[in-house]
């Protein structure tokens, strides 16, 4: 914990803080990470997304801590696995718990019913959340099945989605160590462009060529731009250096 909000507070004061979003804390440490908060006395609260690892009855405990510590922290995300069959219930519980202006994050597990607890997910009005990958070859979806994912989060008006793990990458590359394919995060970004304005959405998720998925994000409209980020709203990195050596090298910063 100190190493990594030590981490975040160089990055905030750096260069490239513009790219910086907020920082990652699983509920069941944040008794460990207000203790550490209090060491460092920050200047200003901490932009936070909690990690709900204690199931959702944990959620307005953990939710009160927080906000019980507002010189500390500022809550402004709760993510959280949906379980198996995601009800209508089990969504308007998560409405309940969280506050109107905190975004609710809900991650469907991929498999037989997978995009119907995508769309429910968005019509409760919560982000959905698709995992790229993980520390086995079952955890990467395929490139048909992010194609799928993101052809039924854009036909909804509005939606926003967040992608996690294994995007540390700008491109498609093969993990030399595990020989699995990885997804790349500008991979993504021109695909949502595609999906949005009807092109090929499978080769864009597909291809390995940085140069010219960069060529084609830098000639996006302003207004496809802004489109692409409200529907890509947000992802999670393990790294925060590689992403960007990736951007400087491809000349996209």
């Amino acid at each position: 914990m100190p190493e990594a909000l030590r981490a975040h507070f160089a990055t905030r004061e750096g260069d490239r803080s513009g790219l910086l979003g907020v920082f990652l804390c699983q509920a069941s440490r944040l008794p460990e990470l207000i203790t550490e908060l209090i060491k460092v006395k920050p200047k200003q609260p901490l932009p936070l997304s909690l990690i709900i690892d204690t199931g959702l009855g944990g959620v307005p405990k953990a939710i009160s801590i927080v906000e019980s510590r507002s010189e500390l922290l500022s809550l402004r995300m709760v993510e959280m696995p949906a379980p198996s069959d995601v009800d209508e219930v089990w969504l308007e519980r998560v409405s309940e718990f969280v506050p109107e202006d905190v975004i609710r994050v809900v991650e469907p597990r991929r498999g037989v019913g997978w995009l119907d607890g995508v769309r429910k997910v968005i019509e409760h009005g919560s982000w959905p959340k698709i995992r790229c990958g993980g520390v086995s070859s079952e955890n990467f979806p395929s490139i048909d099945e992010v194609a799928d994912f993101l052809s039924v989060v854009s036909s909804f008006s509005g939606a926003s989605f967040k992608a996690t793990n294994s995007l540390h990458r700008a491109v498609r590359h093969e993990d030399p160590e595990t020989g699995i394919m990885h997804h790349g995060f500008l991979n993504l970004l021109v695909a949502v462009a595609r999906c949005l304005s009807g092109g090929n959405v499978r080769e864009a998720l597909s291809s390995t060529d940085g140069e010219a998925l960069a060529k084609e994000a830098r000639e996006l409209s302003e207004q496809a731009c802004k489109a692409v980020r409200a529907l890509f709203a947000s992802y999670a990195s393990a790294s925060f250096d590689e992403p960007v050596a990736d951007l400087e090298a491809l000349d996209l910063l």
